[in-house]
This record gives C-alpha cells, sequence and structure tokens, in this order.
C-alpha cells in the first residue's frame, strides 16, 4: 500500500482545513487508517484513528471535538477535517495504514505517507 497526503498548507488562527490521503491498491477497506503528525523538534503525536467501515473512530484529547477522521473507501481515502486551528498545530501531518486497531496510539504501522505540512500563523 502506497500512501500518498495532500491538502496541507498556510492558515490562520481559528480557520479550517482538511487534508487527504489516497491509498493505491484495492485492499483499503481492509486497513485501519490513522493520522499522525509532528512538530519541529517534538516527537510524532497521535491523532486520530478510523476503523476499517468508518463506523469506529478514537481521538487523542489534544484534538478531540476540532478534528474529525473519516474515510471514504470507494475512492481509497482518509480525511481529516480540522476546525479552529491553533499555531500549536502547525506540524507535518502523516497519514498511515494497519491492519488492526491493536494499540493503535503506539505509532507501529505498517504503511506511512509522505506528510503534508501544515502551518497555522496567530
Amino acid at each position: 500500500v502506497q500512501l500518498q497526503a495532500s491538502g496541507g498548507g498556510l492558515v490562520q488562527a481559528g480557520d479550517s482545513l482538511r487534508v487527504s490521503c489516497i491509498a493505491s491498491g484495492r485492499t483499503f477497506s481492509s486497513y485501519v487508517m490513522a493520522w499522525f503528525r509532528q512538530a519541529p523538534g517534538k516527537e510524532r503525536e497521535f491523532l486520530a484513528v478510523i476503523g476499517w467501515t468508518g463506523g469506529t473512530t478514537y481521538y487523542a484529547d489534544s484534538v478531540k471535538g476540532r478534528f474529525t477522521i473519516s474515510r471514504d473507501n470507494a475512492k481509497n481515502t482518509v480525511y481529516l477535517q480540522m476546525n479552529s486551528l491553533k499555531p500549536e498545530d502547525t506540524a507535518v501531518y502523516y497519514c498511515a495504514a494497519r491492519r488492526d486497531l491493536t494499540a493503535y496510539r503506539n505509532g507501529k504501522y505498517d504503511y506511512w505517507g509522505q506528510g503534508t505540512l501544515v502551518t497555522v500563523s496567530s
């Protein structure tokens, strides 16, 4: 599976932005998909995960209520809708794929996208 993230950019605090991640191959629906981010000088941070059909989602406390993860299996795409963005949300955002939801926060995913940069100005 190859993952391609896109949709990052420069926005102002309070704005919304949606990043996307498209997967190659015909087995997208058999993967759990997640979003992580890494800010300069910081460790990679789990943000959200979504199950195979989209019926199960989990979020990090830092983004719960502001970010929404979704997926469209017909389009092999997972999304992260980000609202009420803050300067501390500035980071490179990565999508990732794995087979199951076990220990989904630990970063041990089978496939990673290349990342898309989101910059939030104050």
